[in-house]
């Protein structure tokens, strides 16, 4: 029997659910571990960190769910489950059930690893989720203009007069490390694969993690950057293909191997819609790249 491949998948749980989701059909040639960021701050997620002084954990439940099981009924109905927002009720609506369940696996079981564990077992995943730190921590953004956003959620929907702003550096307040698991997870990985997933909020947010940059470069595997198809306001209007790769290599300290860019068209109606939110094409200029570009 030829030995599995490893492969990690980096970011945030919305970005790369596809990516897992994809890997996941081919869980007989790879061992797949989804490592997720610890800096979500906005929505249910948000609420819930500020509450009960927990991890965040609505990145790890869509990680969870795109590696779980989904060939039988009761396993769909669990996926369901922890997709599930609420829409009402006092106090819960705007809350996801998953997020609600996985604080309360915290808070019975003494830490977020167990309850992403425990949640792992309930659905059944087709791999590992990992944290990337158990630190407690926000991501800072300083802009060129020495404006500061002090947590993913000012980052991630930023106020107007930010549109238009480079963030020069990005870091984690207070600093964080690197978990002992996540750090062999990335050291002795096949492959690694970054994003897709909002630049500085998804993706380097576990790039600024102590730790992450040299493991990423002791990795012996390859090392693969998937470029988003669109620009977000306040983070990467003016960055190009090429600008993305720049910021990665930035942070991490070594050039991804391969670089998947979008050549398709994109739908007129998809267009006109992230328009909407000041969001446009990322300029392809990945010729300029000297690395593998598919």
């Amino acid at each position: 029997m030829t030995e599995k491949a490893s492969v990690v998948v980096i970011g945030g749980g919305t970005g790369i659910h596809p990516v897992l989701r994809g890997l996941k059909y081919y869980e007989d040639q790879c061992d797949i571990t989804a490592i997720i960021t610890m800096a979500d701050s906005g929505g249910s997620t948000g609420h819930l960190r500020d509450e009960f002084g927990r991890l965040p954990v609505g990145d790890v439940r869509m990680a969870l769910v795109a590696l779980a099981e989904d060939v039988e009924e009761h396993d769909r109905l669990l996926r369901e489950l922890f997709l599930y927002r609420f829409d009402k009720g006092n106090g819960l609506s705007g809350h996801n059930f998953g997020n609600l369940l996985l604080t309360v696996l915290s808070e019975i079981l003494g830490s977020e690893a167990e309850a992403v564990r425990a949640a792992a077992r309930l659905l059944r995943i087709k791999g590992t989720v990992l944290p990337i730190t158990e630190d407690r921590v926000h991501i800072q953004a300083t802009y060129e203009d020495g404006v500061v956003a002090h947590n993913e959620h000012d980052i991630d929907e930023p106020p107007h007069d930010r549109y238009g702003k480079r963030i020069t550096t990005l870091c984690t307040v207070p600093a964080a490390s690197i978990t002992a698991e996540a750090q062999e997870a990335i050291t002795t990985a096949d492959m690694i694969v970054l994003g897709p997933g909002d630049l500085y909020s998804s993706l380097l947010a576990n790039c600024v993690v102590a730790g992450v940059p040299e493991a990423l470069q002791a990795c012996s595997g390859t090392f693969v950057y998937a470029a988003n198809l669109m620009t977000k306001p306040g983070q990467t209007e003016d960055l190009s293909v090429a600008g993305h790769v720049a910021e990665v290599v930035k942070y991490v300290g070594r050039e991804p191997d391969v670089v998947i860019v979008n050549t398709s068209t994109i739908p007129d109606y998809l267009l006109q819609k992230y328009a909407k939110d000041a969001q446009f094409p990322v300029v392809d200029d990945a010729e300029l790249l000297s690395m593998k570009v598919v």
